[in-house]
């Protein structure tokens, strides 16, 4: 009942499953503004707890890592890393699939209009 080694071995086990805290350190409470936002956006109180930000907060920087490294994998096959790695992932979550290609699309977008716009400000500098 009392066995010494299945204490050790369980607590070695959950000290393993946390290698992100161990191997590197991350700055906390970067992201809780926006959270904060969000999660009020989504229904939740314009102050929530701290703690629940915190969580929320650990939850998606661990998805946004874990996306990033598997991404990172696909990409080594190629030997570099794109966007293609990414849609891929997410190739089964229609939603945020569908969010990633829209919000894609309007970075284009800018980008021409940005271009855009500089060759007609400099049209207007060389009449002037």
């Amino acid at each position: 009942m009392s066995n010494p080694s299945t204490g050790t071995s369980s607590k070695s086990k959950v000290g393993s499953s946390q290698p992100s805290e161990t191997s590197f350190k991350r700055k906390r409470g970067v992201f809780q503004k926006d959270l904060q936002h969000m999660m009020y956006g989504f229904g939740d109180d314009p102050n929530p707890l701290p703690e629940t930000v915190s969580l929320v907060e650990d939850i998606v920087v661990e998805y946004v890592t874990d996306l990033a490294h598997k991404a990172q994998d696909i990409g080594s096959k190629r030997g570099k890393l794109s966007v293609e790695d990414f849609l891929y992932l997410i190739r089964k979550d229609l939603p945020k699939l569908n969010r990633c290609t829209e919000l894609l699309s309007m970075q284009e977008e800018l980008k021409q209009a940005r271009k855009a716009f500089e060759v007609d400000e400099e049209k207007l500098g060389t009449t002037e």
